[in-house]
């Protein structure tokens, strides 16, 4: 008889199966931990290699160096500057006021400048980039290094920043460029937008040409620590620059018409005559480009944008002014294609009445008896208001449309023009719903009422009369501009062009004008622009009184002109802005073609000038306003 087991034996047994199952179990776990760490190494390799690669490599792009702007010679008039710049990272930011607060200390930042960042941060994107500072100091650019562990969201690097050699003097023709707005990104969705360091066209030039002159990015590979840290660069590739454009411009010439203009407000635009090529489009007062490239500061802004000579206004394409007497070569041209005898007289007392209103002459005496050729030199109003209303407003009306006024100028790379007003009797029922009346007429031939357009406009109107084509302007060296047939008699021309001639060659009103060289003559017509009725007592005291007026009460000065006079190559407009007269436009216009002939000369009178513009621009206003009354009469 068999023993019963003992409870040993039981106790043995019992073990055994639970070591057996233990043993199963952790063979089991065993099996599955190295079928998965094998599955890791063999299967999804590559996958966890690139991912331990990330976290011990730094990728990040390179922002694309922009093409040069170059002028007519290929002097560049904006290039790349190497520069050490900070940024900040909105979504590696923890604690955005310490961060400010620490990089004020470090960077010398301004209240002001902080407010902005702190603005700039509140309309970006998570991702985008916010430029704190450009063109830093290598000694702040290191201390920023240095403090980068406590730093979170900061990213200093060194790349190009775009220059403007010639500052203000070419800001409202080329524009300036910026960090991508929040807009602009969405707008496009291009993720190199995004990119610290970024910059692209704000205005003018700059933003017209913007996909032509952005290159392509560049990207750079580092080795980082834990705390992002750059331990070494292991690869570099370099970005590709943009495209250059080259323009018409004469850099040189335009750097010399806004210094010419010093501190008086307004435009000078020359025009090479032949191929329509945009030589100088000067606007001042303007702004330093390069302040915007790097970020302006508020107090900047509101300098600029409340100063009442409006720097931030391109005044050559979006200033409108009356064209004044600059108009009567056209009015003329008008009444000639009309079957006016040019040797018909009128008789000029200084003032008429027309459609039962006085109207007067700018000469309070009269001209006595007057031609057309008479009319244009010496400016004669009453010559105009008379043949004017013979003819009727809509032959000088198209005639003005003919020679440019009125016209958006296709073709040009510029983002905005205001191209004025022509009136006619059609123009004043659409717009104000109201007949035409022969006063209209009247202010219309002598350029004032509705009449109005802007420097480049006049420029344009000029050297159609100068080369008797219609002549089209252009900023890109490599467009082509062809002129076609003006469809205007020769001899009509003929008659208008001696009349220019005269007005500074002959007894006419810019004889002050005449060009220092002995075998080139200036042919051009002076205007004088009201920005207000003056009375009948300020009519009395002439043109002294505008010396006396506030500066925005006083008359726009103008002066259009082409030389030489039998083979015109150069057309110029002036416009000053509340000048007084033409005798603060003609003057310019004289200097600045004179450069274009013998630059030692022109130079020579610039810095006689320059020297002698002590005082304030009231006072440097008062003073020309006082000398131009002494020496010749203002049309």
């Amino acid at each position: 008889m068999a023993k019963p087991p003992t409870n040993k034996r039981i106790l043995e047994q019992q073990f055994s199966r639970r070591a057996t199952i233990l043993c199963a179990v952790q063979l089991g776990l065993g099996g599955v931990l190295a079928g998965r760490l094998a599955w890791l190494a063999i299967a999804e390799n590559q996958k966890w290699q690139l991912l331990s690669e990330s976290n011990r490599l730094q990728l990040s792009l390179i922002p694309p160096r922009r093409g040069l702007l170059l002028d007519r010679t290929g002097v560049p008039l904006a290039s790349n500057k190497s520069v050490f710049m900070i940024d900040l990272l909105p979504d590696r930011l923890e604690d955005a006021d310490k961060v400010l607060k620490q990089l004020a200390e470090l960077l010398d930042l301004s209240a002001d400048e902080t407010d902005r960042l702190k603005t700039d941060l509140e309309q970006a994107l998570d991702h985008q980039p916010v430029r704190v500072a450009s063109d830093v100091e290598w000694d702040q650019y290191a201390a920023v290094n240095v403090r980068l562990p406590d730093l979170p969201g900061v990213s200093p690097m060194r790349g190009f920043s775009r220059h403007y050699p010639a500052g203000a003097a070419t800001a409202h023709l080329l524009g300036y460029v910026g960090a991508p707005s929040r807009e602009e990104y969405e707008k496009t969705g291009d993720p190199l937008l995004m990119v610290p360091g970024m910059q692209v066209g704000k205005d003018m030039l700059e933003k017209t040409l913007d996909e032509h002159l952005t290159g392509k990015p560049g990207a750079r590979r580092a080795e980082v620590t834990a705390t992002g840290k750059v331990v070494r660069e292991l690869e570099v590739r370099s970005d590709t620059i943009g495209k250059s454009v080259q323009l018409t411009i004469d850099g040189g010439l335009q750097t010399y018409a806004s210094r010419r203009l010093g501190t008086q407000s307004g435009s000078v635009v020359v025009l090479d005559a032949v191929t329509g090529g945009v030589l100088a489009m000067a606007s001042m007062p303007a702004y330093d480009p390069n302040s915007f490239s790097d970020g302006i500061s508020q107090f900047e802004w509101d300098m600029l944008s409340q100063d009442e000579r409006v720097p931030l206004r391109n005044k050559t394409l979006q200033g409108l002014y009356p064209p004044g007497s600059t108009i009567k070569p056209i009015t003329a041209l008008a009444l000639l294609n009309e079957n006016i005898d040019p040797d018909e007289t009128v008789l000029c007392t200084g003032r008429i009445n027309i459609a039962g209103g006085t109207f007067h002459c700018w000469r309070r005496s009269g001209h006595g008896v007057v031609d057309m050729n008479r009319a244009i030199a010496e400016s004669c109003d009453i010559y105009f208001y008379v043949m004017g209303i013979r003819v009727g407003i809509q032959p000088i009306a198209d005639m003005a449309r003919r020679f440019g006024l009125g016209e958006r100028f296709l073709g040009l790379p510029v983002p905005y023009q205001y191209y004025g007003t022509v009136p006619d009797p059609a123009w004043k029922r659409r717009r104000y719903n109201e007949p035409w009346e022969a006063y209209d007429t009247v202010n219309a031939t002598i350029g004032q009422g509705y009449l109005l357009a802007n420097p480049l406009q006049l420029a344009v109107m000029t050297a159609r009369l100068a080369a008797g084509e219609k002549t089209h302007p252009k900023l890109l060296a490599a467009k082509e501009a062809p002129a076609a047939p003006l469809e205007i008699d020769p001899r009509m021309l003929a008659i208008v062009r001696q009349g220019m001639e005269d007005v500074v060659n002959g007894q006419g009103t810019a004889t002050r004008a005449r060009l220092p060289l002995p075998n080139i003559k200036l042919a051009g017509k002076t205007g004088t622009a009201q920005v207000r009725r003056i009375t009948m007592a300020e009519r009395r005291r002439g043109v002294r009184s505008n010396a006396s007026l506030p500066w925005k009460l006083r008359d726009h000065g103008l002066f259009v002109g082409y030389a030489p006079v039998h083979r015109p190559r150069y057309t110029v407009a002036v416009v000053i802005e509340h000048g007084g007269g033409s005798g603060a436009a003609y003057p310019i216009a004289s200097d600045t073609l004179l450069y274009l002939f013998d630059e030692r000369q022109a130079m020579k009178r610039l810095a006689s000038l320059e020297n002698g513009w002590g005082g304030g621009i009231e006072e440097r206003m008062a003073r020309e306003a006082a000398e131009f009354a002494a020496r010749t009469p203002s049309d």
